[in-house]
């Protein structure tokens, strides 16, 4: 370790976030020990495939690089603004040709489990993941995050509040809220039944 490097670990995010955008190196290391782990395990709970979330992660950690000039430290905390760049990276891996291959080997392996193929089923699933993605993108910013940040990232709403520096019952607040809409948006389309 570099006698930089130790310096750099013991920054503050902000400190790091800083560090990262005059052009630190190490400071990108830094980052990646804090959270590349929370990054990979949100993006593989996004696409359920751990090889694309490798990729999805670097390519997080890259527009991290890129973009740090629009890190703003009163708006939340480093580790929350690199989190929601890797899942809206996962949902753009999600959106593209992606979707098709995943599709593909979901009924792959359906087959391969003998439990015979049934093309339609399939594709019910499919349109029903794709209508929860878009019930959250449609959710205010406060809201959808607080519910991806609890059900992708698997946090506690303590922890989400201290993480986004807001009351706790605040994110409880929004993640009723949130539920509830996201639920009123799957009624209306009759993915689930209104009991």
């Amino acid at each position: 370790m570099t006698p930089g490097r130790k310096d750099l670990s013991e920054l503050s995010d902000t400190q790091l976030a800083a560090a990262l955008g005059a052009g630190e190196v190490d400071a990108m290391d830094v980052l990646y020990q804090r959270y590349g782990g929370p990054a990979y395990s949100l993006a593989v709970r996004v696409l359920g495939d751990r090889a694309r979330a490798e990729d999805v992660v670097q390519e997080a950690f890259v527009r991290v690089w890129r973009r740090v000039g629009s890190f703003a430290a009163d708006r939340g905390s480093l580790r929350t603004w690199l989190l929601t760049v890797v899942r809206n990276c996962a949902i753009d891996n999600l959106r593209g040709s992606g979707r098709e291959r995943e599709e593909l080997e979901l009924r792959i392996e359906v087959r391969a489990e003998g439990e015979g193929s049934n093309p339609w089923r399939e594709v019910s699933r499919s349109l029903e993941r794709q209508a929860v993605r878009d019930a959250l993108d449609a959710l205010p910013r406060g809201q959808r995050q607080a519910l991806e940040l609890a059900y992708y990232g698997g946090y506690s709403q303590q922890e989400i509040a201290r993480m986004v520096n807001a009351p706790l019952g605040t994110i409880k607040g929004r993640t009723r809220l949130g539920l509830e809409k996201l639920c009123s948006y799957l009624q209306g389309r009759g993915l689930i039944d209104g009991d």
